[in-house]
């Protein structure tokens, strides 16, 4: 694409080349610790308890079953809003409208879920809020390749990953705090106020540009189809980026989503709530050296490949400790190593990856494929997690398949050939 040609495109389709200002981050950080908060506390915390609620002798199928129907609902809206805002030209912008429109679904489903009185309604619920806030997170992802140029994008990525990390701790902090004041339903109308909160903030006070009608991508059905397949052949770097985070994802799932139970059933903690509260804490605050550290020296140097094997190493060591000892100690040594981990691939996995997009017309879509990698995770973890236990050894086997999703991550990586 020639100079003059680049020069031409409108604001919303123009690579980014003006850094961002802290306060833009400082918004896009609280809104993405709003999003992550409605999803993780439900995830870590209260869907768990009212699956027991509601079938203590089969709970790990309800939570399997309830995460698994509404990860299935994230993988069909995140590519799809993705999609929707690439074509919107409203005088508002083509990603704030959907940001207002995904939080205000999920606050629907989540007081849904607060009187919950059956499996089937906490399914319904947990739908509701997974289309909601995948919708959200299209857009505020798609903000970091409309916006940040690419020699930001890991800092940015790094706040991004800490905001997931804190979204997660403060989550499991909240409804603790309120469950004990005043039990679930109060627990999850408070986390309906931070979502609400966390996207009118990021909505009213920064810019979206609008997409001139001219430059609207076709809207016919048969070919919005087909742009939602991006081809493996024609862009080989996605899909090989595209398949690490995934299974970075995958292994972070299989080693994440069953914690509450594997500290009452496994280690026999005495209070396995507050022992989930210190794991957090433990890894919230490592998330957050691995993620400062990663992206400061990632985007110095325009290196991405060395932080994403690292950062998969360190993970499988983590879940490898779990595998050979099942004891509140390892937890503890565990939980710290997994989150710098985890804070220096997030830190580098968002530049990474919004450097492989084959279009700038179709940003918010092809980081809602990208999403799929984040959801579909949420499908294949809770589906497999009870056979993993029934006949793969138990936690010990479910903490090796984490491993070795983790350790596959860094051999894919290596095969995406456009980034250093």
């Amino acid at each position: 694409m020639s100079s003059e040609t680049t020069r031409a495109l409108p604001e919303a389709l123009a690579e980014p080349v003006v850094r961002v200002r802290p306060g833009w981050m400082s918004l896009l950080f609280f809104a993405n610790i709003a999003l992550w908060l409605g999803i993780y506390a439900p995830i870590q915390v209260l869907l768990p308890q009212q699956a027991e609620l509601l079938d203590q002798a089969n709970k790990e199928f309800v939570l399997g079953l309830v995460m698994g129907v509404g990860a299935i609902v994230a993988l069909i809206v995140n590519p799809a809003v993705g999609l929707l805002s690439d074509r919107t030209t409203s005088r508002f912008g083509r990603r704030h409208p959907w940001t207002v429109i995904g939080a205000a679904v999920a606050t629907v489903g989540l007081l849904v879920l607060a009187f919950a009185p059956t499996v089937a309604v906490l399914i319904v619920g947990w739908c509701l809020v997974q289309a909601g806030l995948n919708g959200m997170l299209a857009t505020l992802m798609s903000a970091i390749a409309d916006r940040v140029p690419v020699g930001q994008r890991a800092q940015v990525g790094g706040l991004v990953g800490i905001a997931q990390m804190l979204g997660t701790v403060l989550g499991a902090v909240v409804v603790v705090v309120m469950l004990g004041i005043a039990g679930i339903p109060l627990a999850y109308a408070v986390c309906a106020v931070i979502v609400v909160a966390g996207a009118a903030f990021f909505v009213f006070r920064t810019p979206d540009a609008r997409l001139p009608v001219e430059y609207r991508p076709s809207s016919q059905a048969g070919e919005v189809l087909r742009n939602l397949w991006v081809s493996p052949r024609r862009h080989p770097d996605f899909a090989w980026a595209w398949s690490c985070h995934f299974m970075i994802n995958l292994g972070n799932a299989f080693g994440t989503l069953y914690l509450l139970f594997f500290l009452k059933d496994a280690v026999h903690y005495e209070d396995p709530d507050t022992g989930l509260l210190i794991m957090m804490g433990l890894y919230g605050v490592a998330l957050v050296i691995g993620a400062v550290l990663a992206g400061h020296f990632s985007d110095k140097s325009g290196r991405r490949k060395p932080y994403v094997l690292a950062a998969s190493g360190v993970m499988a060591l983590a879940a490898l400790l779990l595998v050979v000892w099942q004891s509140w100690p390892v937890a503890l040594a565990a939980s710290p190593l997994l989150g710098v981990g985890f804070g220096a691939y997030m830190a580098v996995a968002l530049a990474m990856l919004t450097q492989v997009l084959p279009t700038a017309q179709d940003r918010a879509k092809d980081l809602g494929v990208i999403n799929i990698a984040n959801s579909l995770p949420q499908v294949v973890a809770p589906l497999l997690t009870p056979l993993v236990l029934a006949y793969l050894g138990g936690y010990p086997g479910l903490f090796a398949a984490s491993a070795v999703a983790t350790l596959l991550a860094a051999v894919l990586v290596l095969r995406v050939k456009a980034v250093r």
